[in-house]
């Protein structure tokens, strides 16, 4: 039996062991990895082919996400998506999907991918290969028509801050956004901004404080359409706790009959995007007013966006 004092004189021998192990490991990656890797003519083949095939109203989505280098080189007319959860995401605005993968990257998990984003979505074609790209063009199931959209029509809007009495106080449009009377947050315009890793381009509406609400009334709304309003508390508020926080308060209600539409209730450490619609039967165009209130205005950064869709179209199967 091996002496216990022998066993310190054989831990640098076991450290030295390990370290040329992981040494081993290293080296292995190295030389495997430029053989994963793309290269800059691949990327300009995508290019190409995406520059003569993509239709107006097309996207691309990076597999695996991270992949983000590819932004560089494709079509800046193509809205391009990836993030963390873009696998999950309906991307609804777009009829057809072009998925442009690197499926040898380390620690690119295809099948996972796949389970998320695959379902409602449907070929069109084979795939074709650049070097170590993969792009795959899809018809998107879960297409949603927009046919009205609130960060679009926001120049439109009637912009006000509103008290439980219904007295206003307007909020006049510079021609870049609607300006509120108080602090420099209070106005209404389209911004980009991250909610919980998803970039959104949204209206940011921040809540005013106490009782009064923020307001952007907007006219000809369709009927027939679902209703939906979506929204979130941007970079890492929403993960905030602190007990003088507050809940903050955004909907959608119809301005002729005052009828509340839409609510969400977002209690501090709530995270991510929020999400609540319903039909809205046919009929005559409405004029709603989107809304936002936070008792405790601090860290209540709202961005929203609310939008009427219409049922999903059939995409052609012509070939690409």
């Amino acid at each position: 039996m091996r002496s216990p004092r022998s066993l310190p004189r054989a831990l640098p021998l076991l450290e030295l062991g390990g370290l040329l192990l992981v040494a081993l490991a290293c080296l292995v990656f190295q030389l495997r990895l430029p053989g994963r890797l793309v290269s800059e003519a691949d990327y300009r083949t995508v290019a190409g082919w995406l520059r003569a095939e993509a239709r107006p109203g097309d996207a691309v989505l990076l597999f695996p996400w991270w992949s983000e280098r590819a932004r560089l080189y494709l079509p800046p007319e193509l809205p391009v998506y990836g993030y963390l959860g873009s696998d999950k995401d309906d991307l609804s605005a777009h009829p057809r999907v072009w998925v442009l993968g690197q499926p040898e990257l380390p620690r690119s998990d295809e099948a996972d991918f796949q389970a998320a984003f695959l379902p409602q979505r449907t070929a069109v074609g084979t795939s074709r290969r650049a070097g170590n790209l993969e792009l795959t063009l899809y018809e998107n199931g879960r297409y949603r028509p927009r046919r009205f959209v609130a960060s679009e029509a926001y120049a439109k809007a009637r912009v006000y801050l509103e008290s439980p009495d219904g007295t206003r106080r307007d909020c006049p449009f510079d021609g870049r956004v609607h300006r509120c009377p108080g602090p420099p947050h209070l106005y209404v315009a389209p911004e980009w901004h991250e909610i919980n890793s998803e970039p959104r381009h949204c209206l940011w509406m921040h809540a005013p404080g106490g009782t009064q609400r923020l307001v952007a009334e907007f006219d000809g709304v369709p009927a027939g359409t679902e209703l939906r309003l979506e929204g979130g508390l941007i970079f890492e508020y929403a993960s905030h706790h602190d007990a003088r926080l507050s809940t903050t308060y955004y909907g959608v209600e119809d301005a002729a009959r005052g009828e509340p539409l839409l609510e969400i209730a977002q209690p501090p450490g709530l995270e991510g995007m929020q999400k609540a619609s319903r039909a809205l039967p046919p009929g005559e165009p409405r004029t709603v007013k989107v809304w936002v209130r936070a008792e405790n205005p601090d860290r209540r950064q709202v961005c929203l966006d609310v939008f009427a869709l219409g049922d999903g179209a059939v995409v052609s199967r012509e070939g690409t």
